[in-house]
């Protein structure tokens, strides 16, 4: 009812009216600091999105090929372990690590070589 008796009474008044008076409903019922609002109202007409863009100049990202695809893989226990003790000794992340070995390996065209018994 509260909501609805503030929305009659900015009715008339523009969207940013109703805004304001949401946020100090809010921040009243929270009991947060009223000096904020008048930051965040501000900020939000700032990026308050236009009707049309123009990106007729715009770039390609430079790095869209060198992105990394997320992938699931299933490695021993023991190998992990070796991998995070050397990441840790190395002062990079464990994931990173075994993606330059890997990137190495693939570089270098290295081949495994299996003897089944």
């Amino acid at each position: 009812m509260i909501g609805l008796s503030c929305w009659a009474q900015v009715s008339s008044h523009d969207y940013w009216s109703f805004v304001i008076v949401s946020e100090l409903m809010i921040r009243s019922a929270l009991s947060l600091p009223v000096k904020r609002i008048n930051k965040n109202v501000q900020f939000m007409k700032v990026i308050a999105m236009r009707k049309n863009y123009d990106f007729s100049k715009s770039t390609p990202n430079p790095y869209a090929q060198k992105l990394k695809k997320q992938i699931t893989i299933r490695l021993d226990e023991d190998t992990i372990t070796y991998f995070k003790n050397m990441a840790e000794d190395k002062g990079i992340p464990y994931q990173s690590l075994i993606n330059l070995y890997l990137r190495d390996c693939a570089q270098a065209h290295r081949d495994l070589k299996l003897q089944w018994q």
